[in-house]
């Protein structure tokens, strides 16, 4: 993928994206005034998300993002979003080195979970190098260990109406809509599933930091780097997105960006 292919799509986000909505997510929103109810603009901006969709579905297919070697790695996984999470939940977790997190995974499973750090990377682990490309334009090669999510879903026994994955997280943040907002991110089943989706406790052979995400943040290598969210609060499956804050899939959907961001 090239750098102006990517700065082209980022110039797109920005200057399009802000009316923007998904039709795999259901729901409305008012945007000052001009997207409520069936507007024939929603309709239409609605209509070419669905498109992009589509169409990027099919390019990418079951193939993996690109896998690169260790000399590669030039620089330590540069942190982006919330780097230091201030609730008094996540401090407590912190202070003791996570050892009392635990991950909820619940919703539309018939086994429901509830799982230790321990736990988690006890179970068969993956190791991945990729490039993480962030909106904003710059790009990382890291180094990345952790659990397929698979792995995870398949213990919970996902129900067959379930379509989404959905991750809260301990973070919040703050760009002036009102005050700080939970972060929350999600994706589908097709890429939950994908054998280079994982959720992360590693990156370049040590533990995962907190400026990166500490203790779990999930890897989505297809994607941009706004969909991998990090300080993971909880799983849960969804039939619908609607519920889930403004409805649009994640904390930066509901303010614009696309919810499926491909690479």
């Amino acid at each position: 993928m090239s750098r102006t292919f990517l700065a082209n799509r980022r110039r797109f986000l920005t200057l399009a994206g802000v009316a923007a909505s998904t039709v795999p997510l259901s729901g409305c929103d008012v945007l000052d005034g001009v997207l409520s109810g069936d507007s024939a603009v929603r309709k239409t901006l609605a209509s070419a998300n669905s498109l992009s969709y589509r169409v990027q579905r099919l390019l990418a297919g079951d193939r993996l993002a690109p896998e690169f070697s260790a000399t590669e790695i030039r620089q330590g996984q540069r942190p982006n979003g919330s780097t230091d999470p201030n609730g008094a939940d996540y401090l407590a977790l912190k202070a003791t080195a996570f050892a009392t997190y635990r991950l909820p995974v619940t919703g539309l499973v018939d086994k429901p979970l509830d799982l230790g750090l321990d736990e988690i990377r006890a179970m068969p682990a993956r190791t991945q190098i990729t490039r993480h490309d962030c909106v904003e334009g710059w790009s990382c090669i890291a180094k990345w260990t952790g659990v397929p999510l698979a792995a995870i879903l398949d213990q919970a026994k996902v129900r067959p109406e379930a379509r989404y994955v959905v991750f809260r997280c301990y973070d919040a943040m703050d760009i002036g809509l009102g005050g700080p907002t939970p972060y929350y991110e999600s994706i589908d089943l097709l890429d939950a599933r994908h054998p280079q989706t994982i959720l992360a406790y590693g990156c370049n052979d040590a533990a995962l930091s907190v400026a990166n995400g500490a203790p779990l943040r999930v890897r989505v290598e297809r994607q941009l780097g706004y969909k991998m969210a990090k300080y993971i609060k909880s799983i849960e499956l969804a039939a619908t997105l609607v519920p889930y804050g403004g409805g649009k899939g994640g904390f930066w959907e509901d303010v614009g960006y696309d919810w499926y961001g491909g690479i």
